[in-house]
């Protein structure tokens, strides 16, 4: 189709084509200028124009007839009058709506740069606010960013091998990001203008559009995720009719991401929006919004990649707290069920969101799960993993924590205390020795007295664990001499004494 476009352009241009040529901009393609060819002589001395000269700057001679509408889509805002000045923001539009092939960069050079310079003009007359969007005007934007934005990704850029607990992987940048980022500004702009009334917009920005812009997250491109992350936190302060089904869609992905999928580029990104969505909520919570809190962001524990959105996740937790302190009983009674056992990166991250619940958690509301919290701190101190075990100390020695341990010290203290005794006695790294003997000081000096008194219960109760095993020991002696002294008749099951081999050298000599 482009040959029959580039055969409309002329051979050989004459003096004033050559001269007019000359005042045209330069073209700008993603690899770089194109300008600055020199001119060429051939052997008979005639002077041949470079390319930058030969190429008419109308987007007639180069864009099919569909694409230019009445008025030249080249030209400058300030070049029209203002009646005309709609019907040159809707031309540009329409040649905006072609969408080039970026995997060769030297193909189409003139009509990129053509379509560049049409979305800047595009971008300053939206960025201006010249005047209130018609509606064709605001049916020809949502047309140009669905055609130009909405697209299925190649299964080759989605890598099938997942990665460790935290780790990103290497980006893969889209080609064709250089217009790709311009048609993202224009429509952040777009969103964002007060020229854009909301009533007529809705009608374009539709449910159809926002689940398209929604699927975009899912871009291996992190400058394009960042990008559509603004964009929908300004379509959900913009278009209010639509907030319940934004939220009921990113659900979806939610759900999609931890029960099936267990693989999306943009979770952490979705709930970087849905932090500043929360924090917007109004109390009393709705029923909805529980929902979200029990079946989104608790299960969201569950993936392998949970290192990706960690941050972006406690952030919407802990919010969650501060409306409602209730729901901190909630979250921790989640992590303990989701807790990993063993993975020992992930159990560090788990006691990193569980400091910061923690510190935004209310005593009162804490003594439902106090018992299972600390039963799983305590297995966490006991960890053979040195990074587990120092940071569930570091955790013991935490401020609100420490307050949290004297006002319940009856229940925590018999729970912290065996962990700490069995690390004094025999981990294998100095530096928790040291850690659990510093928190036992600390315990002993809270209150010695139920110190002295858990330190007694826990003797005696490892005195009765050593007489339960030498009794069972003894009842297993006793079993064996009985079944060596029975004759082996018929069935009768016999025990086998294991024989120990001689030495080989013993054998050789």
């Amino acid at each position: 189709m482009w040959k029959q476009f580039l055969s409309k352009l002329p051979r050989k241009s004459s003096k004033s084509d050559a001269s007019s040529g000359s005042d045209s901009h330069p073209s700008n393609d993603c690899t770089g200028p194109l300008n600055g060819n020199p001119i060429q002589r051939t052997s008979s001395g005639n002077v041949v124009p470079s390319r930058s000269t030969t190429v008419k700057r109308t987007a007639s001679a180069i864009f099919p007839s569909s694409v230019v509408t009445s008025i030249e889509p080249l030209l400058l805002f300030k070049d029209v009058p203002n009646s005309q000045k709609q019907n040159l923001f809707i031309s540009k539009l329409n040649l905006c709506c072609v969408v080039f092939d970026f995997s060769d960069p030297n193909k189409n050079s003139t009509e990129k740069d053509m379509k560049r310079q049409a979305l800047l003009g595009l971008i300053d007359y939206v960025d201006a606010g010249a005047s209130r969007f018609t509606e064709p005007m605001i049916s020809a934007c949502c047309k140009m960013f669905a055609v130009n934005l909405f697209r299925a990704f190649p299964p080759n850029m989605r890598s099938c091998t997942g990665g460790g607990e935290n780790e990103e992987e290497e980006p893969i940048f889209d080609p064709a990001w250089c217009h790709l980022q311009l048609v993202y500004d224009l429509l952040l702009k777009f969103v964002e203008s007060s020229s854009l009334d909301a009533k007529i917009g809705k009608k374009y920005v539709d449910i159809s559009f926002i689940v398209r812009l929604l699927d975009l997250f899912d871009s291996e491109d992190p400058r394009e995720r960042d990008c559509l992350k603004t964009i929908l936190h300004r379509i959900y302060g913009k278009f209010m009719v639509h907030r319940p089904f934004i939220r009921k869609a990113a659900s979806n992905i939610f759900y999609r991401f931890v029960f099936e999928a267990d693989r999306h580029n943009g979770i952490a990104e979705l709930l970087e929006v849905f932090g500043s969505v929360i924090s917007g909520f109004a109390l009393p919570l709705k029923e909805e919004h529980r929902l979200f809190f029990q079946r989104v962001l608790i299960p969201l524990h569950k993936p392998k990649t949970l290192g990706v959105y960690l941050q972006q996740l406690t952030y919407c937790v802990t919010q969650f707290i501060e409306k409602e302190p209730k729901m901190a009983c909630s979250i921790i009674k989640g992590l303990v069920r989701y807790w990993p056992v063993t993975n020992s990166q992930k159990e560090v991250m788990f006691l990193s969101e569980l400091e910061e619940v923690l510190e935004a958690s209310d005593t009162a509301e804490l003594q439902n799960c106090m018992v299972p919290l600390f039963q799983r701190i305590g297995f966490s101190i006991n960890s053979s993993h040195f990074q587990v075990a120092e940071r569930a100390l570091f955790l013991l020695n935490n401020d609100h924590v420490i307050s949290l341990v004297s006002q319940n010290q009856q229940a925590i203290m018999p729970l912290v205390l065996p962990a700490l005794e069995r690390n004094t006695r025999s981990h294998w790294n100095q530096a928790v020795i040291n850690l659990s003997q510093n928190v036992k000081n600390m315990l002993s000096e809270m209150d010695e007295e139920i110190f002295l008194a858990c330190k007694k219960e826990l003797g005696e109760e490892e005195e009765k664990r050593r007489i339960a095993e030498e009794k069972r020991k003894m009842i297993w002696e006793h079993l064996e001499g009985s079944a060596a002294l029975q004759p082996v008749t018929g069935n009768t099951a016999v025990l086998v004494m294991p024989t120990v081999a001689p030495p080989i050298t013993a054998a050789l000599t």
